[in-house]
């Protein structure tokens, strides 16, 4: 029998199944017709070889098994899978990048440099910010608290650790207040220099290696609520969020952190917030957030490596030995919850809100330090025309212009 029999013979046969099961899936009649096609060339191809050929050795060749069988199914089945990791190793390595930035050759001399020439120079109050986005980022909003610093502290000195706005950008965004002689600097901060000596190096080092989960949270968030620990127990100073309005002057003021709430019942406070911290160097209570951090870090839980941090170590240690530090009632930075804060943003409409708006602004001016904004849910807000915002950046602004906390 020859090739052309064997090949009539098999297409009868072929046509006769196809016949019988008609309905089947044409993807897999094809994907059937061409392997056993392909089999039986082989085999006859084979045979004739052997029929012909003189003898050969082939204890030598190796045959890879997964060049014969079909792929099509095992990628259904795994592609959803496959899909998840890839997409879970470029989270990580996008996270690493962001740890990447803070690491460049001889950062450390050059960022401890920078700090103690700046901060050594007559400063009336050293304030910190951190900002890890983008430059182009650094809005309208953020220029307005470094307005408002500058504007009760006009011999203040305000150091941005960030490597973005450490460039012509950033500059370009800072040049109106060195215009004005106000202090001002962005540097890009030495992370491993600033942990050294501290819980968080082998915090940093695990989750640079992967031993440690970075989690769903923005590794910068988690950097920040870091660094500012970590800069405030090696230099001292006043740190800020970017999205709080300073009141008045914070001259005098040492070792405090702000409570968020209080309970109702027995006005202690219930919880703290990490959006001011004022500090001495090396003071105990910032070594032990910093310790905390590094071992009971979770990447997964918005606020539970900031806030919440600093309130279960606060509660543990408030009353012991060798730890001063002073909690600061809501009034002092945090008179309007995030809930509330649009009244601030909008006209009141109603005589029951235009009376909480005079009663918040009253309290602000007896006791409040500072106003946070709570950028995360009033970032959506302009700023109405005659509304209790309009008022405060007209009191607290330096370049004033009106929209620019919108």
């Amino acid at each position: 029998m020859d090739r052309h029999d064997i090949e009539k013979r098999f297409t009868v046969v072929i046509d006769n199944r196809r016949l019988n099961q008609y309905g089947s899936s044409s993807l897999f009649t094809g994907f059937a017709i061409s392997s056993i096609t392909l089999i039986v060339v082989t085999t006859f191809a084979l045979m004739s070889n052997f029929s012909i050929q003189p003898y050969r050795d082939f204890s030598g060749v190796k045959i890879d098994i997964k060049r014969v069988i079909p792929h099509l199914p095992l990628s259904s089945e795994k592609e959803g899978e496959r899909s998840d990791l890839l997409k879970q190793q470029i989270q990580v390595n996008e996270k690493l990048q962001v740890i990447e930035v803070f690491s460049g050759d001889n950062l450390s001399d050059k960022f401890q440099k920078r700090v103690i020439e700046f901060v050594g120079d007559g400063c009336e109050v050293n304030f910190i910010m951190t900002w890890i986005s983008p430059a182009e980022f650094f809005g309208n909003r953020e220029v307005l608290a470094i307005e408002s610093v500058f504007k009760s502290h006009p011999y203040g000195c305000l150091m941005i650790l960030s490597a973005t706005m450490d460039s012509p950008q950033g500059y370009t965004i800072l040049k109106p207040f060195l215009d004005r002689g106000y202090k001002v600097l962005a540097v890009t901060p030495d992370l491993p220099f600033l942990l050294k000596g501290t819980a968080g190096e082998s915090w940093l080092e695990e989750i640079k290696t992967g031993k440690r989960d970075p989690g769903k949270i923005s590794l910068a968030q988690n950097l920040s609520n870091l660094m500012r620990l970590a800069y405030l127990y090696k230099y001292g100073g006043v740190y800020l969020d970017t999205d709080m309005i300073v009141l008045k002057s914070f001259k005098g003021l040492r070792n405090v952190i702000g409570a968020q709430t209080l309970d109702p019942s027995s006005t202690n406070w219930t919880r703290l917030n990490n959006a001011v911290l004022i500090f001495d160097k090396n003071h105990p209570l910032l070594l032990k957030f910093i310790e905390e951090f590094a071992k009971t870090f979770n990447g997964n839980i918005w606020g539970y490596n900031g806030p919440y941090l600093v309130s279960r170590v606060a509660r543990a240690v408030e009353g012991s030995s060798g730890y001063n530090f002073t909690v600061m009632r809501p009034s002092a930075f945090y008179s309007v919850n995030w809930l509330e804060i649009k009244k601030l943003f909008k006209v009141a409409k109603t005589e029951k809100d235009s009376k909480w708006v005079k009663i918040k602004l009253l309290h602000m001016q007896r006791s409040g330090y500072g106003l946070h904004l709570w950028n995360k849910f009033s970032r959506k807000y302009e700023i109405e025309q005659g509304s209790a915002m309009w008022k405060l950046v007209s009191e607290h602004c330096i370049i004033c212009e009106i929209g620019s906390a919108s």
